[in-house]
């Protein structure tokens, strides 16, 4: 192995993971011209170019990919050994990189990562809001926080959150107005908040019970979010009907500024869970995480 390229390694698994030299340059705490160069010199050793340029993106060539896919669990493998390594005479320490829908926040993350920062200091908690389903592996995250239905089997998962609803809302205002739907055929009557789905762009379908069996309804309506945080905002102002979980507005509902209809229809989550690959939880600052989480009194059990 030429010594000198060891140095550039981490900044190719950072080019790859980032899909560009500024973004990995922001992370790794270099220049991008740095970056750039490390890679060039990279691509100048091994005779061949790994990324592919463009004045509007960066992507691997396929010898970039086939180094990527040996290079960047190796290096992984060597990170998560050196950090056992430091937490056996001290603390947890690195950073932590959790990819999580915004609604885990106030349900789930901020009590944990609040109390994170009272236990282990050393530890730096980065929490990327995203509403897709991400490749957590792919694109280096430690760990993903999702509902329990949306993770893949082959990942460990430890529960976060008990199980609960997704409910239908309205302002008093809004009830005032148009009435409160009694059943699933009144929703065509009313004004829906919708759910525009990232990955494929359809519209999502309210997931809700008719006579003991689940049901998707197709709504319409004269605003479309990607997020709950945004569905509960138009609801307050009495937008229209908003679809969401039932921790999210459980305060606005007992101030009165919410009304909850169809309770009857509701339908009931699996709840959050961290996920990660097997072998994750052995790094020192991921089983801080886990363990701040159950001191902190939520229900864990893993599955």
């Amino acid at each position: 192995m030429d010594r000198d390229l060891l140095a550039h390694l981490p900044v190719i698994v950072a080019v790859a993971r980032r899909g560009g030299f500024a973004a990995a340059a922001a992370e790794l705490g270099m220049s991008p011209s740095a970056v750039s160069h490390a890679v060039r010199l990279v691509e100048e050793r091994l005779g061949q170019p790994l990324f592919a340029r463009t004045t509007r993106s960066v992507a691997l060539t396929d010898a970039g990919k086939s180094l990527i896919g040996t290079l960047a669990p190796a290096l992984q493998d060597i990170h998560e050994r050196m950090e056992r390594i430091r937490a056996v005479k001290g603390r947890p320490s690195g950073l932590l990189r959790i990819n999580a829908a915004r609604i885990s926040l106030p349900l789930a993350v901020t009590p944990i990562v609040a109390a994170m920062a009272e236990r282990y200091p050393d530890v730096e908690v980065e929490i990327f809001s995203d509403e897709r389903l991400t490749d957590i592996v792919s694109e280096g995250f430690d760990a993903g926080i999702r509902i329990g239905e949306m993770i893949a089997q082959d990942m460990v998962a430890v529960r976060l959150t008990p199980p609960f609803r997704s409910i239908v809302v309205a302002s008093p205002g809004y009830i005032g107005s148009h009435g409160r739907p009694m059943n699933l055929t009144d929703l065509s009557q009313h004004n829906c908040i919708g759910y525009r789905l990232i990955r494929s762009g359809g519209l999502y379908q309210w997931d809700l019970v008719q006579d003991g069996r689940d049901v998707a309804v197709a709504v319409r309506g004269s605003a479309i979010v990607t997020e709950s945080h945004s569905a509960v905002e138009l609801a307050l102002a009495g937008v229209g009907l908003a679809y969401v979980f039932e921790p999210l507005v459980k305060a606005d509902i007992a101030a009165g500024r919410l009304i909850q209809v169809l309770d009857p229809y509701a339908v009931t989550e699996d709840g959050l869970f961290l996920y990660f690959p097997r072998r994750a939880e052995l790094a020192p600052k991921l089983r801080a995480f886990i363990d701040t989480a159950r001191n902190v009194g939520h229900a864990i059990s893993e599955s």
